[in-house]
């Protein structure tokens, strides 16, 4: 398994010194999958609650279901207006969706990523 960090989506979310928090909580396997738009074939999206120095926080994996190989897409507070809400019954995280899914294809065809292999 690989967890992948797109440059792109890294920088916005602003996770460089939580990283290592964020690859813990995504070994430990403890999820809850979520309903997307727009994915890719054979993908899925997953929530993971992470509690931090900051407080509560959730993010958001688009997970290859061949591979098991997981691409990070947001990383929100609990309190934020995405965070709170993350479904995509929630008109700013489906928005925000196409986005990050759209800056995460650029990014693999750029190659600009930052890949764990596990």
């Amino acid at each position: 398994m690989k967890i992948i960090f797109p440059r792109t989506a890294s920088i916005k979310e602003n996770i460089e010194n939580d990283k290592i928090d964020i690859i813990k909580a995504v070994v430990k396997g403890i999820f809850v999958t979520i309903k997307g738009i727009s994915l890719p074939k054979y993908s899925q999206l997953i929530k993971i609650y992470i509690t931090t120095r900051k407080g509560a926080r959730r993010t958001v994996f688009l997970v290859n279901m061949k591979d098991g190989d997981k691409f990070f897409l947001f990383y929100r507070s609990k309190n934020d207006e995405i965070g709170k809400n993350i479904s995509v019954k929630n008109p700013k995280f489906k928005n925000e969706l196409v986005k990050y899914l759209l800056m995460l294809e650029k990014d693999v065809d750029d190659n600009n990523l930052d890949i764990y292999t596990l």
